[in-house]
C-alpha cells in the first residue's frame, strides 16, 4: 500500500510540474502576448511586461525541468515494458523515447530562449522578438504532442484491453 501512496504521490508531482511548463507557455502564448500587445501595442511597456513575466515564469520552468527530471525517473521502471532510455525494443519505449526527445528538444529551445535572447543588458530587435514568439510557439507544439505522447504511454503501459 505505502509503494502505491509513493507512486501516486511522484505521479502527481510530475503532472504538476507538466502543467506548470506546458500550461504557462499556452497561457503566455495565446492569452498574456496577444492580450498585452493588443492593449499596450508594440512598444517598449510591452516588451518590458513580457520580459517581467518570462523572468519569472523562467523560475517555474526550470524548477519544473528538474522535478520532471527527477519524477520520470522515479517511474521510469513502473511499466514492465520499459526497456531503457531512448530505447525502441516495443511500442511503449519508443513512445517515452520519442516523449523524451521532444522534451531534450524542449529543454533546449527554453533555454536558448531565456539565456541567449532573453539577455537584460542588449535591446532586442523586432526581428529578434519575432525569434522568442517562433521558439514559443515551437515548445507549445512540442508540449502538446508530449502530453498526446503521455497518453500514448499511459494507455500503454496497461497493456492491451480487455475485451
Amino acid at each position: 500500500m505505502s509503494r502505491q501512496i509513493v507512486f501516486a504521490i511522484v505521479t502527481f508531482l510530475h503532472n504538476l510540474f507538466t502543467v506548470v511548463w506546458v500550461g504557462g507557455l499556452i497561457t503566455l502564448g495565446t492569452i498574456v502576448m496577444p492580450s498585452a500587445k493588443k492593449v499596450l501595442g508594440m512598444g517598449p511597456q510591452t516588451k518590458q511586461l513580457m520580459d517581467t513575466i518570462q523572468k519569472r515564469l523562467s523560475v517555474l520552468v526550470y524548477v519544473s525541468i528538474l522535478g520532471l527530471l527527477l519524477t520520470g525517473l522515479l517511474m521510469a521502471n513502473r511499466s514492465p515494458a520499459f526497456q531503457g532510455l531512448f530505447r525502441f525494443d516495443n511500442a511503449y519505449s519508443t513512445v517515452l523515447a520519442i516523449k523524451h526527445i521532444l522534451v531534450l528538444a524542449m529543454v533546449g529551445v527554453a533555454l536558448y530562449r531565456s539565456l541567449a535572447l532573453g539577455r537584460r543588458n542588449k535591446p532586442s530587435s523586432p526581428a529578434q522578438e519575432k525569434v522568442k514568439a517562433g521558439l514559443l510557439l515551437l515548445n507549445i507544439v512540442l508540449g502538446i504532442v508530449v502530453l498526446l505522447l503521455s497518453g500514448f504511454s499511459a494507455a500503454l503501459s496497461a497493456g492491451p484491453p480487455a475485451v
